[in-house]
């Protein structure tokens, strides 16, 4: 079994994804407080792609640490290529969200100034969602990459 960081059934694999949860509930929970945020559909694509997100990302850490309890191999490549496959659809998803939020952001805080001007407008709930959302981008990402590299090493 090779021993690729961040892999599949491995302690540094369990621990990815357990933070990518960590992230983006931290994420949703920082966009669902703040008022308004279903009004504007770049908040609400990235919310539901957070959620998204967490559901996958702790299914697989529940696959981790089953693995890591019996000493099971989750390194076959009908099931390595599976989870190869959405953890790249998900970071894709993860990326457009993250990065219409984020312009969204901007507009409002830099070239309307909304944020001055209404005050009911959480801009700081706003930011600090987008920046914990590119983390949990970050470690998609990573993991995506780790999986794939594993699964390239099989052919």
């Amino acid at each position: 079994m090779k021993r690729i960081v961040g892999s599949p059934g491995t302690w540094s694999g369990m621990a990815l994804r357990l933070s990518q949860c960590f992230f983006a509930a931290a994420s949703s929970l920082a966009m669902c407080s703040a008022f308004g945020f279903s009004n504007y559909s770049a908040y609400f694509y990235m919310n539901l792609v957070l959620i998204l997100q967490l559901l996958w990302s702790l299914y697989l850490a529940c696959q981790d640490i089953f693995s890591l309890r019996n000493n099971r191999d989750l390194h076959a490549p009908d099931f390595l290529l599976f989870f190869v496959i959405i953890d790249w659809v998900l970071a894709i998803l993860m990326f457009s969200g993250f990065c219409a939020s984020a312009s969204v952001t901007i507009f409002f805080m830099k070239d309307m100034n909304f944020c001055a001007e209404y005050s009911r407008l959480d801009c700081i709930q706003f930011t600090l969602s987008v920046t914990l959302a590119f983390f949990t981008w970050l470690l998609q990402a990573a993991s995506s990459f780790s999986g794939f590299w594993l699964l390239v090493s099989f052919f």
